[in-house]
C-alpha cells in the first residue's frame, strides 16, 4: 500500500474533565475517501479539529507524506491543504454570502485592490457548480442554515486542498442537494483529494466511503472497509450494543378533537395561504424541500416573523401570536433547526439554558430565582435525556453537538407545550441519540402532545408522522394521511407542485 497521506498515531486531547482522545490512530490515502462514525461525545470533532488546526493534540504524532509535522492554526493547515467544513457554521452572519465565501483569500488586482467583479464571477460559476442559487449581497445570517451550509461547502472548493474535511455536510441539505454533493466528492477522489466524511446518516456513509473508521469514548474501536461493512456491525462498534429499533412506535392512535387550527396564513418570505388543522395527540409531518417555506411557516405560527394574514385557533378561540413569549403562553414551543444562534446561549450552563423559557414559573417574591427548584428540573431532564455533561453547571459550548440539541430539547420540554414544533430536531445527532429522540416524540404524542415534525429525512418523516403536509414553493400541495405516507408519495407531491 502507498504512504498514507495523512497518519495520526497515539493523538490525545483532554479538556477540563473530558479525556476527548486516547491514543487515536488514524491514516488516510490520497484519493480515498473515509468515514469516520462515533456517537456524539465520541471524538470525531475534537479528531478533525486537531487535523484542521483548530486544537494542538497533548501527544503524539501527526505525520504528512511520510514526515512529521506541527499544525497550530487553520490558516497552517489550508497553507498545507487540509480544508474543514464544519457542523457548526463557521460564518461571520453580518457578512454578504460573496464576502464569506472569499473571506481571508480575496482576489485582488496588481495593485492590491479588492477585486469584487472577479469574485462574483467565480462565485457564480461555484454556486452554478452546486446547483444553487444564493444572493451574493445577502447577509449570510439571513439565509437559511442550508444556504449557510452551501455557502461553507463553496469556501472548501475554492481552496487547493489536498485533503477535505466535511462534518456533517449533510445535515441541512435536501436530496437534491445531497445527490450533488456526492457527486462533487467522487471528483474530488478522481482528481486525488483525500476527504474525510463525518456523518450520523449510514446509508451516507455506505454510499460514498471506501473505508470506515469507528471512535468510542475518545478511542479507536475498529475499522471496516465499506464494502465489508453494515449498518449492525456499525453500530455495535459505535454504541458497545445492538439497538433494537431506530423508529419507535406508538402506543396509541392520534386523537380526532382538533387542537389547533390555521387559516389561510401568509407572511414573508414566501409563505401563502397555508390552512392546515392539528388534532390532539398527533404528529403532524411537515416535508418539502428547502425552500419550500416549512421553517417560515413555523417561525410565523410561533411568533419569531410577523404574518400578513391569517388566523389561528386553539380549542376552538382565536388567539393571536406576534411574539414567541405569546405563543410559549399559549402552550407553543418551537425548537429551531439552528441550536447554535436561536436556541442556546452557549457560555452559560447547562442548568441556565434549561431552565431560562421557565423563570418567571421558578421565580418567587421580588422576582428572586429558586435555585433549588432550579437545579431540581435542569436535573431531572439531564438524566431523562441522557445528557453527557460533567454537571449541570458545565458550559453548554463544551458540549458535543447532539448533547447541545438535548439540551434545547429539555429547555422546550420543560415549559410543559401542548403544541411543539420540532424544526429538524435529530440535525447532527449520533444514531443513538436519535433513536432516543424519537421514542421522545412518539412518547410525548401519546400522552397528548401534539407535534409539527419539520425534517428534511424523510425515513423520519414516513416512520413517525401520522399524517404528512407536503409544501412547496410556499403553500401546501398536498396533505397525506397515514396510509398513503411513502417516501415515493412525498417526493412525486413535492415535484407535482
Amino acid at each position: 500500500m502507498a504512504e498514507p497521506l495523512l497518519q495520526l498515531k497515539k493523538i490525545c486531547k483532554s479538556f477540563p474533565g473530558v479525556k476527548a482522545l486516547d491514543e487515536v490512530d488514524f491514516s488516510i490515502q490520497e484519493g480515498e475517501v473515509v468515514g469516520l462514525l462515533g456517537e456524539n461525545g465520541a471524538g470525531k470533532s475534537t479528531l478533525v479539529k486537531i487535523i484542521s488546526g483548530v486544537y494542538m493534540p497533548d501527544s503524539g504524532d501527526m505525520i504528512w507524506h511520510g514526515n512529521k509535522f506541527t499544525i497550530k492554526s487553520i490558516m497552517d493547515a489550508q497553507e498545507r491543504g487540509i480544508t474543514i467544513i464544519f457542523q457548526e457554521l463557521n460564518n461571520c452572519p453580518n457578512l454578504s454570502a460573496l464576502e464569506n465565501l472569499f473571506l481571508g483569500r480575496e482576489i485582488r488586482s496588481k495593485t492590491g485592490v479588492v477585486d469584487f467583479r472577479a469574485m462574483k464571477k467565480k462565485a457564480q460559476e461555484i454556486f452554478s457548480y452546486l446547483d444553487v442559487q444564493i444572493p451574493l449581497s445577502t447577509p449570510v445570517g439571513k439565509l437559511s442554515v442550508a444556504l449557510q451550509q452551501m455557502v461553507e461547502i463553496g469556501k472548501a472548493l475554492l481552496t487547493k486542498a489536498k485533503l477535505i474535511i466535511m462534518d456533517e455536510p449533510t445535515s441541512s441539505l435536501t436530496e437534491k442537494e445531497t445527490r450533488k454533493l456526492f457527486q462533487i466528492i467522487k471528483e474530488l477522489k478522481a482528481k486525488n483529494i483525500a476527504v474525510i466524511f463525518i456523518s450520523h446518516k449510514l446509508e451516507e456513509v455506505f454510499e460514498v466511503t471506501d473505508r470506515i473508521v469507528v471512535l468510542r469514548d475518545g478511542k479507536h474501536v475498529g475499522e471496516l472497509e465499506t464494502y465489508s461493512a453494515t449498518r449492525d456491525s456499525l453500530v455495535s462498534l459505535m454504541v458497545g450494543r445492538e439497538i433494537q429499533s431506530f423508529f419507535s412506535s406508538r402506543s396509541k392512535t392520534a386523537g380526532t378533537e382538533v387542537l389547533l387550527k390555521v387559516e389561510d396564513f401568509s407572511g414573508p418570505p414566501n409563505v401563502q395561504g397555508v390552512n392546515f388543522e392539528l388534532h390532539e395527540g398527533e404528529i403532524l409531518g411537515l416535508a418539502g424541500l428547502i425552500g419550500a417555506g416549512r421553517t417560515e411557516l413555523a417561525l410565523l405560527m410561533f411568533g419569531a416573523e410577523q404574518k400578513t394574514s391569517g388566523r389561528m385557533f386553539l380549542r376552538g378561540k382565536e388567539i393571536h401570536v406576534r411574539s414567541p413569549w405569546q405563543a410559549i403562553g399559549h402552550g407553543i414551543a418551537y425548537l429551531s433547526e439552528d441550536r447554535k444562534t436561536k436556541s442556546l446561549i452557549l457560555p452559560m450552563r447547562v442548568r441556565e439554558n434549561i431552565t431560562m423559557s421557565i423563570h418567571s414559573a421558578l421565580s418567587g417574591f421580588l422576582g428572586v430565582l429558586n435555585m433549588k427548584k432550579e437545579r431540581e428540573i435542569a436535573d431531572s431532564f439531564v438524566r431523562l435525556l441522557e445528557i453527557k455533561t460533567s454537571g449541570l453547571d458545565q458550559v453548554v459550548n463544551n458540549l458535543s453537538g447532539g448533547n447541545q440539541q438535548k439540551v434545547v430539547v429539555a429547555k422546550w420540554l420543560a415549559t410543559k407545550p401542548s403544541i411543539l414544533i420540532l424544526d429538524e430536531p435529530t440535525r447532527g445527532i449520533d444514531v443513538h441519540a436519535k433513536a432516543e429522540i424519537h421514542k421522545l416524540i412518539t412518547d410525548l404524542a401519546d400522552k397528548g402532545t401534539s407535534i409539527i415534525l419539520i425534517s428534511s429525512e424523510l425515513p423520519e418523516i414516513v416512520a413517525l408522522s401520522d399524517r404528512v403536509l407536503v409544501m412547496h414553493e410556499g403553500r401546501v400541495c398536498k396533505v397525506l394521511d397515514k396510509t398513503e405516507i411513502s417516501q415515493e408519495n412525498i417526493m412525486g407531491a413535492v415535484f407535482a407542485g
